[in-house]
Parts: structure tokens; sequence; C-alpha cells
């Protein structure tokens, strides 16, 4: 099958998972419940008499005059709550001006409740999306066209696959595995086309997963563990999904983390020892494979620290929280919380150490195999540095 048809396959499948998510079914309503509407409206006034100022937050519920900017209640004006519980990681305190986002519950006798939800961020987060994919496709044109796809449609796979099996009660790791293999293989093959140099990375990248996953669920009983420390797992298991195992949710986690970044480290090392080949066809596997461990290490030494930069930074102000303690070290190694990152910050940065190798030992095996079918290429008038397709 010649490339461009393979590239329309690929282009085609992505379409095809992106539509089953814009037509997936609604969830059935509650007669009893009413009409919930999710519309976006703002603030014309606010009432703060039964607002409580509890420290740096607030208790007790402000009330909101609220203009609906959409839908069939467009220009119509509604008074809403905005409950408020102290908690300044969800609580919003609205101004006259601001864009709300509200839950209005309507029957057959009109609006009978309605309630803020969040301040609208989705028009600046579209413009900041917008930016991103222009800069992707004037830098990388078709490969950031493919890069793009394969980004919404891994948004589509964990967010009506993973996600749901997940809530389901269905066993984490395996669907892990099965949502990496998935991802694996379309991402790569989709940006690095149906080639030697992607069948490496993506061979390069499961092996490495598989070993990070033995190494999370090792050390992770040898830890103690229980899942706990992870965003919002208590608020989601006392939600009523009791039957979840947040240990190894926890687990999928941290290898679901690691998998970006040992993608992209496979690629590197891959794509660099294709490049030496193109360049250089008669070049030997035992040379070819000391010039990917070269770029190998390379890459490894910069990304174990952006891994660490990355978790660190999410942490920041609970490690400034320490430091304004004055928390002794050994405290601070075996509070529970900063254990997990410890534990999620080395496991993946074992996973990509050994990503880099197993990539260039693989690719140095498939590169060199290509040898033969240069010359079937040279034969038929094809440049010799002309990559082989799978």
């Amino acid at each position: 099958m010649k490339a461009k048809k393979i590239k329309i396959i690929a282009i085609l499948l992505a379409a095809l998972v992106l539509g089953a998510f814009f037509v997936s079914p609604a969830p059935e309503k509650d007669p009893a419940v009413g009409d919930v509407r999710e519309l976006r409206g703002v603030v014309t006034a606010v009432d703060n008499n039964e607002l409580i100022k509890s420290g740096v937050g607030h208790l007790g519920s402000q009330g909101l005059t609220v203009l609906i900017t959409q839908g069939e209640l467009k220009g119509t004006t509604l008074e809403a709550d905005n409950p408020l519980i102290g908690s300044l990681e969800v609580d919003e305190v609205y101004a006259p001006g601001d864009q709300t986002l509200l839950a209005v519950q309507a029957g057959s006798d009109g609006i009978r409740y309605a309630k803020a939800i969040s301040q609208y961020r989705q028009g600046w987060e579209l413009v900041l999306f917008g930016a991103f994919v222009l800069l992707l496709l004037v830098y990388a044109g078709q490969v950031g066209f493919k890069a793009l796809i394969s980004f919404v449609v891994s948004v589509v796979i964990i967010w009506k696959f993973l996600l749901p099996a997940l809530l389901a009660g269905q066993n984490p790791l395996f669907l892990t595995i099965v949502t990496l293999l998935l991802l694996t293989v379309l991402i790569i093959f989709l940006v690095g086309g149906f080639t030697r140099k992607a069948l490496a990375a993506t061979l390069g990248t499961l092996a490495g997963l598989a070993a990070t996953l033995a190494l999370t669920v090792l050390f992770g009983e040898l830890l103690k563990l229980n899942g706990m420390t992870a965003p919002f797992a208590p608020t989601l298991l006392l939600s009523g999904h009791y039957n979840l195992n947040m240990r190894a949710i926890f687990y999928a986690a941290v290898v679901i983390g690691a998998s970006g970044a040992a993608m992209d480290i496979a690629m590197d090392v891959a794509a660099s020892m294709a490049e030496v080949k193109q360049a250089k066809p008669e070049i030997l596997a035992k040379d070819l494979l000391k010039s990917g461990l070269n770029v190998g290490r390379a890459v490894t030494g910069t990304m174990t620290t952006t891994l660490l930069l990355a978790y660190s930074g999410g942490y920041l102000t609970m490690l400034m929280l320490f430091v304004s303690k004055d928390t002794s070290l050994l405290r601070i190694l075996n509070f529970k919380m900063v254990a997990a990152e410890i534990f999620r910050t080395l496991v993946g940065s074992i996973g990509l150490v050994m990503v880099a190798p197993l990539t260039a030992l693989i690719a140095a095996w498939l590169l060199s195999l290509a040898r033969e079918n240069n010359r079937v290429l040279v034969t038929h008038g094809a440049p010799v540095g002309e990559e082989v397709q799978v």
C-alpha cells in the first residue's frame, strides 16, 4: 500500500474517532429534576449581604443578577445563587461585569433555579488553543497537521474510552496498557509515517513503558502508597465511587504521565539513527547502535530533569510550606504526598533511561535490515538514502 493511501486511511480513522465523540448519545435526564441547562451570562449586580468572610476565604451565599447571553433565554435576566464553602480551590466571588457559567433548571412552570458554576473561561481557552494550532501548522507544516490530529484523537480516546472505563470499575492497569498501546501506535505512526524509524520508536516506547509499569507496581507496594494523594482522589471516592481501586488508578497515572516523554525520547533516538543511516547507508549495525546510544544519553540527561521540574512545579506551594515551617528533610522525605511525588519522578525517570538504549537496539537492528531494501531502491532508480516503508 502506498504511503499516500496510508495517510488518507490514518486521517479517516481520526475523523471516525472524532465523529464517534460528537455523535455519542447524551445521558438521559430525570424528568423529576427538569431540564438543566448550562448557559453563559454576564453578572450585572451582586448581593453580598449573606456573604461571611472567613480568613482569606468566604462562607455563605452570594446573590447574583445575571443577564443571559446565549440560547433561547438570551436577553433574560435571572437571579442566581453562588454558594461558597470557604475553599479557595473551588470558590469564586463575582463582581459586576464578570462572565459566568450558570446551571439553570427549567420546568413547565418556567425557571426554577439558577446557580453559578464558575467563571466563563472558554473564550480565552479557545484563543490559546488557536495560537497553539497556528504556530504548530506554520512551523511544522504537514507534520504539524498530523501532530494536531494525534493530539485531538488522544484527548478523545482518554475522554471517551479510558475515563468512562475507569469509572465503571474496570482494571486500571489493563486499561492503561490498552490505552497506551493504542496511543503509542497511533501517535508515532501518524506523525512518523509507516517506516522502520516509527516502528523502532513504537517498540522502544512500549518496552520502556512495560519496565515502568513493573517498577511502579513493585515500588508502589514497597512504599505503601494508597493513591489518595492524587488531586481530588478522596472527593472522587466519597462521591459514590466506592468500587474504585485508587491505588491501581494512581499506578496508571504514573505510567501515563511518563508515556509522553518516553515517546519523545524514542522518536528522537530513532529519527537520529535514521538520519545517520540515510547519510551513510553502508554504516555497520554496531556503529549505528553507538550513534543511537550517544544521542540517547544526551536526550535522557535533559529529559529526566524536565520530569523533575514538571512535578516539582506542580507542588511548588507545598514545598514552600515545608520551607516556611523549617521542616526537617527526614520528615519531608517520609511525608506521604512527597513520597508519592518522589516515587512518580524516579520511576518515570528510570523508565525514560531505559527507553533510549532499548530504542537504539531495536532501531539498529531494523535499520540495518533495510540495507538490502535500499539496494533494491537504487536498482529501481530511487535514492540510496530514501527511507524504507514498513
